[in-house]
């Protein structure tokens, strides 16, 4: 070995955390903390407890958008953390990943909920024009409330769920095999993310608009679970425990008639 020759600096592995990803995970937690305060501002005094109206289709989007940004930031950090990474180690070898690339994967990953949004909004606005009062707090639904969320419960124990819930808990796994080029490429990784999660957390976010898509306090709960099955590295347990929990809340909002009642807002 030639003693003149320079060290190589040392590697970090892929699993380690430097100054720039931990400023862009501060950035994601700010703006979901932001976010936060923006919707308990525009949720004020709307919440009627559950299947409140989302309001005019203008209002529910932006609305919901800020929604995202509060309750998906601090789960998804862990993937947009893992591309930013690849794509910086792209540039470094002279590879092409243009700067500004994860902003538009961030972009695509709202895209796809965002559509998620309008579908539902579709739906919940269908079925209260066609069949009036089936969505009202009594008599009939606390009952077809109670019968959503257990069908919530029921998928989180489906093979579906468990493959949707796998790709959102392997971020370097999804970006390494679908790895595209281009500011394009990072909208469209964004976006197919985006529909994983969707596949995943679709049926936690129908129980919100059961329980009260206006709520803050419902809000955080539903965002708390979707953190827990997605972070936690118990991911069965996790997955059955967030199960459990929607069975509790559907058999409570039966037996007791105000247990979607606007007590959760914050």
């Amino acid at each position: 070995m030639d003693p003149k020759a320079a060290p190589e600096p040392r590697q970090k592995t892929l699993r380690g955390i430097d100054a720039r990803e931990a400023g862009l995970i501060a950035v994601l937690l700010i703006l979901a903390a932001v976010s936060w305060v923006l919707t308990a501002a525009r949720m004020n005094g709307m919440d009627m407890g559950g299947w409140t109206d989302p309001g005019p289709l203008d209002f529910f989007l932006t609305t919901w958008v800020v929604m995202l940004a509060a309750m998906m930031f601090p789960s998804v950090a862990p993937m947009v953390t893992a591309y930013a990474k690849i794509s910086r180690r792209r540039r470094e070898t002279g590879r092409y990943a243009p700067r500004g690339s994860t902003a538009l994967f961030v972009t695509g990953y709202l895209v796809s909920w965002t559509a998620f949004g309008l579908v539902a909004y579709g739906l919940y606005e269908a079925v209260a024009g066609l069949v009036p009062g089936v969505l009202a707090a009594e008599p009939g639904g606390r009952y077809a409330a109670a019968g959503v969320i257990l069908a919530a419960a029921v998928y989180q124990l489906t093979p579906a769920k468990n493959v949707c819930l796998t790709k959102c808990r392997t971020p370097l796994d999804f970006i390494l095999h679908r790895m595209r080029t281009g500011y394009g490429g990072a909208l469209r990784m964004g976006m197919e993310h985006g529909a994983w999660c969707v596949g995943c957390c679709w049926a936690l976010m129908v129980a919100l608009f059961v329980l009260g898509v206006m709520s803050v306090g419902w809000m955080a709960l539903v965002g708390a679970f979707i953190a827990v099955e997605k972070m936690l590295p118990w991911k069965r347990l996790a997955n059955r425990s967030v199960s459990a929990a929607l069975v509790l809340i559907a058999v409570g909002i039966v037996l007791v008639p105000g247990a979607a009642a606007p007590g959760m807002t914050m």
